[in-house]
């Protein structure tokens, strides 16, 4: 239900947001590449993407350290490609999440992103 994609973002850890979206525990998957900087000079606008080999249904981009864990989610189509890219704001170093659903699984790709200069007023 829709709902339950807005209460996703209330979440303040990762455990929050996996359990919202029905997640549990996702797994590693070397199917699932996360594409961010290993250094992000501005907090602000951080360049994220996530690609799949996998038929996806949903994707979404957590980043731990934040005051909310859900950065951006996206819900695919049948006919979509499995990409998506966003921007999001990190207030300190951590580590990013990529979340895949696909086949009614849940898989996760994660890659630590350095900030020099935070962008949540740090």
């Amino acid at each position: 239900s829709q709902s339950r994609y807005i209460a996703a973002f209330e979440g303040k850890s990762l455990d929050d947001v996996f359990k919202v979206l029905g997640a549990g525990s996702p797994d590693k998957s070397g199917a699932v590449t996360l594409n961010a900087p290993d250094i992000a000079e501005n907090g602000a606008v951080v360049p994220v993407g996530i690609t799949t080999t996998l038929k996806a249904e949903q994707m979404a981009i957590l980043v731990e350290k934040n005051p909310s864990a859900l950065a951006a989610q996206f819900i695919l189509t049948a006919d979509s490609e499995a990409f998506v890219a966003s921007r999001v704001k990190m207030g300190q170093t951590s580590n990013v999440h990529a979340l895949v659903k696909a086949d009614g699984k849940w898989y996760v790709t994660t890659k630590e992103v350095k900030v020099t200069l935070g962008g949540c007023g740090g």
